[in-house]
């Protein structure tokens, strides 16, 4: 059986309800994703065990933690997981190395899953150990408060908007860290957010709030591609696509990717490095996706992929329609004037092109 994060929560407030039932992989990075208000917080306080929910079963692979029917609890500090907040509140009193000791020393040295090592490399913190927190800049203290956290070997991490106190070029520099943790580290992550890029950057698995409800939950970029969604409406509406890099054109600075169903070249990205064979994530967003009854060679736009048509949604604006498409298996979205939808005659199932006039490289 396959390792799973599985949470069923009843949590009723004066003015709200949290009632969910999650199914989240066992492994990699599943966000929690939603308005202020949408009860994001709320989960993760009660995987933690900090807020008991009315009725509650917590599972993480296997390992019950929560289950209000057997009136089984097990309190916080007895849970293995660690928790990253806004504010990395850092011992003040303590250098960077104490701070960092203080998670790592309470765990026996035979179930370390992190040494002290390996999450300053992974955090890029090394040159700091000896520093005081109130000398380190925002992204600093926060890495550092990540790296304290894996030091107490937990075998789920949450983190409540950990880049939300930060200003761009913080999130900036931070970014790189938190997909080294994705890809170096066999953690489940929950990763609660509600900046939609940020989300679509790091996230394998999808769960949309709403009101204390779960919407929608299931793989990244289906999930942003559906039309039945808010997160279709929004101006950042777009998908994920994940390309193998395959092919360079050293004379135009351009790369060539191909994506999973495709058989040759299906994307071209102008960038200085990148290495063949390495796999690239990529956001699409609908706005910058054009369609077309057949493929226009003569065009300065170098992405063309041949798609079908999904299905058509009314826009939040009155003169576009949402396209949902498939290329070769691979999720698509298209904002187009519902004037274009008519001349083209939009409709499922039916073949079209699709010129992609810009493509954001997330990784």
């Amino acid at each position: 059986m396959s390792s799973r994060l599985k949470a069923r929560l009843k949590l009723a407030r004066d003015t709200f309800t949290l009632d969910v039932d999650l199914d989240l992989p066992g492994r990699g990075i599943s966000a929690l994703f939603g308005h202020s208000g949408s009860g994001k917080t709320s989960c993760l306080r009660c995987l933690a065990g900090l807020e008991q929910a009315d009725e509650a079963f917590i599972q993480i692979n296997g390992e019950v933690w929560h289950d209000t029917e057997r009136n089984l609890f097990v309190p916080p500090h007895r849970r293995p997981l660690g928790y990253v907040f806004q504010e990395p509140s850092l011992f003040p009193h303590l250098s960077v190395r104490g701070n960092l000791a203080f998670g790592w020393r309470r765990v026996a040295a035979s179930e370390r899953k992190v040494e002290l090592d390996q999450a300053c490399q992974l955090l890029g913190i090394g040159h700091l150990l000896e520093r005081k927190p109130s000398t380190l800049s925002g992204g600093e203290a926060q890495r550092v408060g990540i790296a304290r956290a894996l030091l107490s070997s937990p075998r789920l991490l949450l983190m409540d908007e950990p880049l939300a106190a930060l200003d761009g070029p913080r999130k900036r520099e931070i970014l790189p860290y938190l997909e080294r943790l994705h890809d170096e580290l066999d953690i489940p992550v929950v990763y609660v957010s509600h900046a939609q890029d940020e989300v679509a950057r790091l996230a394998d698995h999808l769960v949309l709030l709403e009101q204390g409800k779960v919407m929608a939950s299931g793989p990244i970029g289906p999930t942003l591609a559906r039309l039945d969604l808010s997160l279709a409406q929004s101006e950042d509406a777009g998908v994920v696509l994940e390309g193998v890099v395959v092919g360079h054109q050293p004379e135009y600075g351009l790369f060539d990717l191909r994506l999973p169903g495709a058989v040759g070249p299906t994307l071209r990205i102008a960038h200085q490095h990148l290495q063949v064979g390495s796999t690239l994530r990529l956001k699409v967003q609908a706005r910058d996706v054009s369609l077309t009854l057949a493929q226009d060679t003569t065009s300065s736009i170098l992405n063309r992929l041949s798609v079908t048509v999904s299905e058509c949604h009314a826009a939040d604006n009155p003169a576009h329609v949402l396209v949902s498409l498939d290329a070769a298996g691979n999720p698509l979205l298209a904002r187009i004037t519902r004037y274009s939808a008519d001349q083209l005659q939009v409709q499922p199932g039916q073949r079209l092109w699709a010129q992609i006039k810009s493509v954001a490289l997330l990784t």
